[in-house]
């Protein structure tokens, strides 16, 4: 982490302007930049809820910000690249505009990398876990005030914009960042926590549960998030029925594994209610139904499923369940039962393949999305052919590819016969040259078919005239437009 500190720079920032009117007194104002997946923009939203409850503005001018929260993400490299470059940008806007700014790192990176960080940045005026979600007013005006007192105990340290050049040396010894982490995170939120949505009002994130349990060798995701903790299915009945009172029309469900939704209450039964087969229990199949059975035209979306958890009942249940759209979100990460074992995905190659017969078959239509990992320790020519094979018999609607990256405290970090960059990119290069010739099959089916698809609104007509069409797959592959087409007639924005 400290080398990634000391040379990372320059990105983006972006904001929101929301406002609340009902304080008498001008509000703290607010900015906030929220990296990584769904899971980390739910904790995005909760955060920018909170404090609108609590009277402060959140606004979408760094100048006029006091607090700069920067929600962190820290799952594999290029994550943690991205969330250092937000923070040393963050800094240096705030050197040449609003010296004072308090600075507040949220997120993954803090939890996963605990008191390494206040001395890699110094720039940063707080630190903040995933257990601290909710205490972010607390913890934003302590930050105001402790940027305050470090430029009234340390007045010209910061008179020049912040650099890689002076990442480790500290503005202020007497006045060392605030750092509030727990060390393994318990929170997790429910129905009545305050929400402020970053979606657009047509869909929306439900995160149904926090944390896993999954021993992966690749992923630190455990020792972030902590224990898997599913939220109760009346709380998620009672949030979904509100969402879809607001005009939501697609509900996605997300978790670090949806699959393993309920588990964890049936884990902690008393030792004697443990040998009593509950009658009823909970299930992602059982909040699938109670979703399914709300009133209104609305979509359900299932991610982040795990193959180990799949059951013939949630193929039946997604069957049985129009609602649920028959998009199943599948990452495998591999094919080859050695890597498999060394990834420690809790499958095998025999019960990959014979889920997903299960679930074409269950599931006429099914699109199926999964994303692989390439250049893992130990993955030969030999089991990358078999990767490779498998992707052209699997036929996926969609996929994606990751070239593997070693993340600091996993067991793969330190297995043996690692894979040389340029090979890891290879084989993701033509993995996805495979895969776009797949996807080119797949689309040529849809011409002339009829389908019930979600949109947007109706296309404009300066919208049509810039417009720009052009072959593209999974935002890897894009052709130029060479002969601009004039799109005349009626045309919607679909969503997704």
């Amino acid at each position: 982490l400290a080398s990634r500190v000391a040379t990372r720079a320059g990105h983006r920032v972006g904001f929101w302007r929301l406002k609340n009117k009902t304080t008498a007194e001008p509000p703290i104002r607010v900015g906030m930049i929220s990296l990584g997946c769904a899971k980390n923009l739910v904790d995005a939203e909760i955060m920018l809820g909170t404090l609108l409850r609590d009277g402060i503005e959140v606004t979408n001018d760094p100048r006029q910000a006091d607090v700069m929260i920067v929600n962190t993400c820290s799952f594999i490299e290029s994550a943690q690249e991205e969330s250092v470059d937000a923070i040393l940008e963050s800094a240096q806007v705030r050197e040449a505009q609003q010296r004072g700014q308090a600075l507040v790192v949220a997120g993954r990176m803090p939890q996963r990398f605990g008191e390494q960080l206040p001395r890699l940045m110094p720039e940063v005026d707080a630190f903040m876990g995933i257990d601290q979600v909710p205490r972010i007013t607390q913890i934003i005006r302590q930050a105001a005030l402790h940027r305050e007192q470090r430029l009234a105990s340390t007045p010209g340290t910061q008179t020049a914009p912040a650099s890689a050049s002076r990442v480790r040396q500290s503005p202020g010894k007497d006045q060392p960042p605030l750092y509030q982490v727990t060390a393994r995170p318990v929170y997790i939120p429910d129905y009545a926590t305050p929400r402020f949505r970053l979606t657009p009002k047509h869909f929306a994130y439900v995160k149904i549960a926090e944390g896993c349990n999954h021993p992966c060798s690749f992923c630190a995701i455990p020792r972030i998030r902590g224990g898997y903790r599913s939220r109760p299915q009346a709380d998620l009945v009672q949030e979904a029925r509100q969402l879809l009172s607001e005009g939501v029309k697609e509900l996605n469900l997300i978790s670090q594994d949806t699959t393993y939704y309920g588990r964890d209450f049936r884990r902690h039964q008393s030792a004697s209610a443990a040998t009593v087969k509950l009658a009823n229990p909970t299930t992602l199949s059982t909040l699938l139904r109670a979703l399914n059975g709300l009133r209104g035209d609305f979509w359900i979306r299932l991610l982040y499923t795990h193959p180990a958890h799949w059951t013939d009942e949630l193929i039946r249940t997604l069957a049985d369940c129009p609602k649920v759209v028959r998009y199943i979100d599948l990452p495998l990460q591999h094919i080859h039962s050695v890597m498999l074992e060394r990834m420690r995905r809790e499958t095998t190659t025999e019960q990959i393949l014979e889920l997903l017969a299960k679930i074409r078959a269950g599931l006429p239509g099914v699109t199926l999305r999964t994303t692989l990992i390439v250049g893992f320790p130990g993955e030969t020519e030999a089991r990358f052919q078999a990767l490779l094979d498998f992707v052209k018999s699997a036929q996926f609607e969609r996929l994606g590819v990751f070239a593997y990256s070693p993340e600091d405290g996993t067991r793969a970090a330190k297995m043996a016969h690692p894979v040389p960059d340029k090979i890891k990119q290879r084989r993701r290069d033509i993995l996805m040259q495979t895969q776009r010739l797949i996807s080119r099959a797949h689309g040529a089916k849809q011409i002339g078919r009829t389908l019930r698809v979600l949109v947007e609104k109706e296309a404009q007509a300066q919208e049509l005239q810039q417009a720009q069409v052009s072959s593209w797959e999974h935002g890897l592959v894009r052709e130029p437009d060479r002969t601009r087409v004039k799109l005349t007639g009626r045309y919607f924005v679909e969503i997704g």
